[in-house]
């Protein structure tokens, strides 16, 4: 479970406090799939950034199967983060120089894990999302949707309980969206992993278990 109490993010830009989140408190169970909504500016990339503990609150906790994680040090948040959180952005990161099961692995790697199983890991996954006959391209030889698709992959490498995802649709066009929308979903159900999209697709949202609107900066029901 997922449990946001009384969160809390100011930024400072020329001298002006600037209050993005004001006392947020949301609960998500485990294996459910939750929608944030909002209008731009309104918080919802700050909020996913803290919930994978990329970003720091302002003040207030977040709990993630009843651990107060900021009440960690850095080096033990950034382990967690790598075994527990899977991300996928809009803009997907991919390392340009490495192919796409290089990059795929690259958490595992990270981790510790051994060259040949995360490997071995990598390949499974990339034939999961469709791509087994495109495993030594690199991300210029790859499409948009493709190259999302390596980077869902690539979140699933280390079998996250969570995954964050923002705007995973936001530069593809519908059709292929759509794809990445069904790998989601499947994923969500199948291997029961916690899913949090922030997104302004009403479509995606619909088909979340769970669905949310941020407005300054607090949790209001979807309607």
């Amino acid at each position: 479970m997922i449990e946001l109490e009384n969160l809390s993010k100011t930024f400072i830009k020329d001298e002006n406090k600037i209050e993005v989140l004001r006392g947020l408190s949301l609960k998500i169970e485990k294996g459910k799939s939750l929608a944030v909504l909002g209008a731009s500016g309104a918080g919802k990339s700050t909020l996913i950034h803290i919930m994978g503990m990329l970003d720091h609150p302002t003040g207030g906790s977040l709990l993630i199967d009843g651990r107060n994680v900021f009440e960690w040090g850095e080096r033990k948040r950034a382990s967690f983060r790598n075994s527990n959180i899977g991300f996928v952005f809009q803009f997907n990161n991919l390392l340009p120089e490495f192919n796409a099961l290089e990059n795929t692995m690259m958490p595992a790697l990270i981790g510790g894990m051994q060259k040949k199983q995360a490997g071995e890991k990598a390949c499974k996954l990339l034939k999961e999302v469709g791509l087994e006959n495109r495993i030594r391209h690199k991300p210029g030889e790859l499409s948009g949707g493709e190259q999302q698709r390596v980077a869902i992959a690539r979140a699933l490498i280390m079998e996250p309980g969570i995954l964050l995802v923002d705007e995973p649709t936001g530069n593809l066009d519908t059709e292929t969206g759509k794809k990445i929308e069904d790998i989601l979903i499947n994923l969500n159900v199948a291997k029961k992993i916690t899913l949090i999209t922030v997104t302004h697709n009403k479509l995606l949202a619909e088909r979340m278990s769970e669905r949310i609107i941020l407005r300054d900066g607090k949790v209001y029901e979807y309607q």
